[in-house]
């Protein structure tokens, strides 16, 4: 995985399932995603991953008929939900998040089984989490990884559909600018002036862009746009 030299990264955008990730991973596999293995958190939540260059598309759940075994997932609606932007550096993450007056959670250690080259290996990461989330409306939090080498796997990086990329996520917000000043702020970043209107969050990796819209209760994320290797562009049907 190559790391991207000046403004922050995306990391992975997840796509919450509750407890139907066995159920709703073929709609998935249907597109022509290569999806990896489920594999269980040792917070007690569950994913399968869809691998990009650079980023990942995350299903994140929990097993059916338990109740969610994370605190901050648990009133999680179905569908786009979370924004994870990438750290190198958590601690660090951590205490720029904090002089900047956000209400922050002390670096948290994650893992999970991985297969890597047919042997079960440990997925090691360090989380930068909010207190209070910092836009009501749109999860985030900053991940550092460990041991990338079990996420960016070639053989999960090759989708019979062709996805390469993630190119640009879409959020909605009553007052675009303001949203985007907010994310901008958190990913340490300067916001800036759509073309077509809005405000975009321009990151090392991808572009953010905020969308007015008067009748939304809170900041919402609409859409995840993907590129293929043919140069193709679509929007992700996450089937919710």
């Amino acid at each position: 995985m190559l790391h991207a030299v000046g403004r922050t990264e995306f990391d992975h955008a997840v796509v919450m399932v509750r407890d139907r990730l066995d159920a709703l991973a073929p709609h998935f596999e249907r597109q022509g995603f290569h999806l990896s293995d489920k594999a269980v958190h040792n917070l007690g939540s569950c994913n399968r991953l869809i691998v990009l260059e650079g980023t990942y598309i995350e299903l994140l759940g929990w097993p059916p008929g338990a109740p969610p075994a994370r605190k901050e997932i648990a009133d999680s609606p179905f569908g786009l939900e979370a924004l994870v932007f990438r750290t190198h550096d958590a601690e660090a993450t951590y205490e720029r998040l904090r002089a900047a007056g956000f209400a922050v959670n002390p670096v948290q250690e994650l893992s999970r089984p991985a297969l890597l080259d047919g042997r079960e290996v440990t997925a090691r990461f360090h989380t930068v989490r909010f207190a209070e989330q910092p836009l009501p409306g749109i999860r985030m939090y900053f991940c550092r990884h460990l041991t990338p080498e079990c996420v960016w796997s070639p053989a999960l990086m090759s989708h019979p559909n062709g996805a390469r990329s993630l190119l640009r996520i879409d959020a909605r917000a009553a007052d675009a600018h303001a949203a985007a000043q907010r994310l901008a702020l958190v990913a340490g970043v300067t916001a800036q002036a759509g073309k077509d209107g809005g405000w975009d969050v321009p990151l090392a990796n991808l572009r953010i862009h905020v969308s007015e819209d008067p009748q939304a209760a809170h900041p919402t994320l609409s859409a995840l746009t993907l590129e293929n290797r043919d140069g193709a562009h679509y929007a992700l049907d996450t089937g919710l």
